[in-house]
């Protein structure tokens, strides 16, 4: 009925391990496409934001109609859905690829991000 010592180590083992599984991410072939685009309207001096699927990372995104599920949405009550058209991705958060340039602003926002993102990463290795 009671377990080793051994026995209880290995079935932590087995547990932190399970952890550590990492999901495959997948990229669309559209993104290359995408970032040659950009750069080509930068160097026209026109500047936009293309929505990506946080995904696949592909820019075929599209707000949900009202019909398969957006009414809330449309009437103000919860934020916008948006679907991918490539890997059938359904969410509320949707990255924005942009090809403006970035102000002093943007640099310190994505420095604190990177810094929270580090420590956050410290804290789950240093947690038994």
């Amino acid at each position: 009925m009671f377990m080793s010592e051994t026995q209880q180590k290995k079935k932590r083992k087995k547990k932190s391990q399970l952890c550590l599984i990492e999901t495959e991410q997948v990229e669309s072939e559209l993104l290359p496409e995408l970032f040659t685009a950009l750069d080509e309207l930068a160097k026209e001096k026109k500047y936009l934001d293309i929505q990506v699927c946080p995904k696949c990372k592909s820019p075929r995104v599209k707000r949900v109609n009202t019909m398969t599920g957006g009414l809330f949405s449309h009437m103000g009550i919860t934020p916008p859905s948006h679907e991918c058209s490539e890997c059938g991705w359904r969410g509320q958060l949707v990255l924005k690829a942009t090809n403006k340039p970035t102000t002093i602003r943007d640099v310190v926002i994505m420095a604190e991000a990177n810094k929270l993102d580090t420590e956050n990463k410290n804290k789950k290795l240093t947690q038994p």
